[in-house]
């Protein structure tokens, strides 16, 4: 039981079932003072050890829980890690500021080439949805400070479009952890045919932080640091890579939050008087490349590997985030409830029914906070009632699960149980934004 929570049996009444009371305000502190705990000084860290980097989709949550208390806080937060931008328009999925010997594979292994020592792979680009989000809290205090990370936004996103986009306009991950859902069984059969020769001998750092069960596994590590070692040695050159990586899958994650971005981005375009053009064109071409991600044998939203030409045959927590994009179908609420309805704090990376689900090995079922909320809020958008009735019911079914367990990395969607990391950024960040009840909106 979290210790903000305590048991009320009324005098007089020992046979009446015991209430359950929540301090919310008190869990709105502690929510603030993880935010200002992992704060590094204009940039956030995901939690203390185990993540002692800027990463990428995690400080863009950041910066809206910084928001809810410190907006000036929450501009810095997406000022750093615009300023890491490469010249080739790509924003890394992980900023090396200070070197901390706790992480593997660190700034030497990467061999990153932008102004800050950094990975070689980007991140889900949910900056410029946050960026939104943020600008709308406070116009006047936004209006400068988006004006001027506007074009590097645009830039980044024209990136993906220009090298990341299959022949059907789906955004594609070349590197498991590019997607950020590192070890999802969407790309096990890629994973598979890859022989990660020359990877030698290296110690990870993160099973020293956290129970190797909640981990990916060897065989992971093995092909994850061997795509990094193939990128370090093109340095980083995208055509190249296009050419040599045998890692490329249309990934739903990507794009349906690309498409989500680029809607905002667009938004914030038209408010503050700046370039839109093309626009349009882009969306529509990801608009197209979303609906070419149904798969009609799963009769859902899946994975593709773009070299063999197969499905994934995955039902994801990345399927269900078709709704912030804007992507309407029914279906997809049948999946929703029958994938809800197998367990009790939602929504599982992975389908509870597959005979690969592990409820606690990071992205092969755990529940997340932060896509709990990129699903929520995009079924909040919806023109259904029923559809947005259920974001609703998410936004709620998050705070139970961060009410009772505390603010950790994942859970287990079957019994609640903390996993991963404690005293998360990205959990925090929910909490203030989304899940407390004390949200003002």
């Amino acid at each position: 039981m979290s210790d903000h929570q305590f048991t009320k049996q009324s005098a007089g009444a020992e046979s009446e079932p015991k209430e359950t009371f929540v301090d919310y305000n008190a869990l709105d502190a502690e929510a603030r003072r993880i935010l200002n705990l992992n704060d590094r000084g204009g940039y956030t860290v995901p939690t203390d050890g185990l993540y002692p980097y800027q990463w990428n989709w995690d400080s863009a949550f950041a910066a809206y829980g910084f928001a809810q208390f410190n907006i000036d806080r929450a501009w810095q937060e997406l000022e750093s890690l615009m300023a890491g931008q490469w010249a080739s328009g790509m924003v890394p999925h992980i900023l090396f500021h200070k070197e901390d010997a706790r992480y593997f594979p660190g700034p030497d292994v990467w061999g990153g080439v932008g102004p800050i020592p950094s990975s070689g792979i980007s991140q889900p680009p949910v900056a410029a949805t946050f960026a939104r989000r943020v600008y709308e809290m406070d116009p006047l205090a936004g209006k400068e400070r988006m004006s001027a990370i506007y074009e590097g936004l645009r830039r980044w996103h024209q990136w993906f479009l220009k090298w990341r986009t299959d022949e059907n306009g789906a955004i594609c991950v070349t590197h498991p952890w590019e997607a950020g859902r590192d070890n999802t069984p969407e790309w096990d059969g890629p994973l598979k045919r890859i022989d990660p020769v020359g990877v030698g001998e290296y110690k990870r750092r993160d099973t020293s932080h956290v129970n190797p069960e909640m981990r990916p596994t060897k065989f992971d590590y093995d092909r994850y640091i061997w795509l990094v070692n193939l990128g370090r040695n093109l340095d980083w050159d995208d055509a190249k890579l296009k050419e040599a990586n045998p890692f490329r899958v249309a990934d739903p994650t990507m794009t349906f939050l690309l498409l989500r971005a680029h809607r905002d981005l667009q938004a914030l375009g038209e408010a503050l008087n700046l370039p839109t053009d093309g626009m349009d064109a882009d969306i529509a071409l990801l608009e197209a490349g979303a609906r070419s991600l149904w798969n009609p044998k799963l009769q859902c939203y899946d994975a593709k590997d773009v070299m063999a030409d197969e499905w994934a045959g995955c039902v994801s927590s990345a399927s269900f985030l078709c709704w912030g994009a804007g992507i309407e179908n029914e279906r997809m609420v049948a999946h929703f409830d029958r994938v809800m309805q197998a367990v009790k704090y939602g929504v599982p990376s992975h389908d509870p029914h597959s005979d690969r689900f592990e409820p606690k090995r990071y992205w092969r079922g755990p529940s997340w906070a932060i896509v709990n909320y990129l699903i929520g809020t995009g079924m909040e958008l919806s023109t259904d009632a029923d559809v947005r009735a259920r974001g609703r019911a998410l936004a709620e079914n998050t705070r139970e699960a961060i009410a009772k367990f505390g603010f950790a990395e994942y859970f287990d969607p079957l019994t609640g149980e903390p996993a991963g990391g404690s005293t998360f950024t990205w959990t925090a960040a929910v909490w203030l934004g989304w899940a407390s009840p004390t949200v003002k909106g």
